[in-house]
């Protein structure tokens, strides 16, 4: 058995906070530490080297939940994987460790009231959107200029990224995505 161990900061100006991450991984065991500093939005690839690198009866430690989740069902996506490689996850200032039927109890738990609040959202989303059509409000999202999609259509065929593309277009990533999926649609 392996404690592997996760630090991360969002920024370069955080290293103080990543140097005491990693202080307390290893008063805590961890015989391997994976660290970076990425946004907790962007690809974090030291977790999922993590992840990868961690076997069966291992446990992968991180300091705060915040350090390895951007959300409650980020959290319980990475759990589940976890749980399939039969690799326990805890968090040291919860005192959680899902090796515990307590620790599974809260990681459940937090789940639940995950989906509860995701569920409330959407509700409420819903309604809002519904009250602003029928004031005329809601329009929906505004449609691309025809010459921003058609050159999106151009440039796809070349072998520039989609990200790439984004970036000479001006346009976000997600907006590409959905051009190219409608222009597939479509055909």
């Amino acid at each position: 058995m392996e404690n592997v161990g996760y630090a991360r900061t969002s920024t370069i100006d955080q290293a103080a906070g990543l140097d005491a991450q990693i202080r307390e991984l290893q008063s805590a065991g961890c015989d391997k530490i994976f660290q970076e500093q990425a946004s907790s939005v962007a690809i974090r690839d030291q977790l999922l080297a993590a992840i990868e690198y961690a076997r069966a009866g291992d446990v992968l430690i991180v300091t705060k939940l915040d350090r390895l989740a951007r959300s409650t069902a980020d959290l319980l996506l990475i759990a589940d994987r976890l749980e399939k490689k039969k690799v326990t996850l805890r968090i040291l200032n919860l005192g959680m460790d899902t090796s515990t039927p307590t620790g599974k109890l809260l990681l459940t738990t937090l789940g639940a009231i995950a989906q509860f609040e995701r569920e409330i959202m959407l509700e409420r989303q819903r309604e809002g959107i519904a009250k602003a059509k029928a004031e005329g409000k809601f329009k929906g999202r505004k449609p691309i200029a025809k010459e921003i999609h058609n050159e999106v259509l151009r440039l796809a065929e070349t072998r520039m990224t989609r990200k790439e593309l984004a970036e000479k277009m001006n346009i976000g990533e997600a907006t590409v995505y959905r051009i190219l999926k409608e222009a597939t649609a479509n055909m």
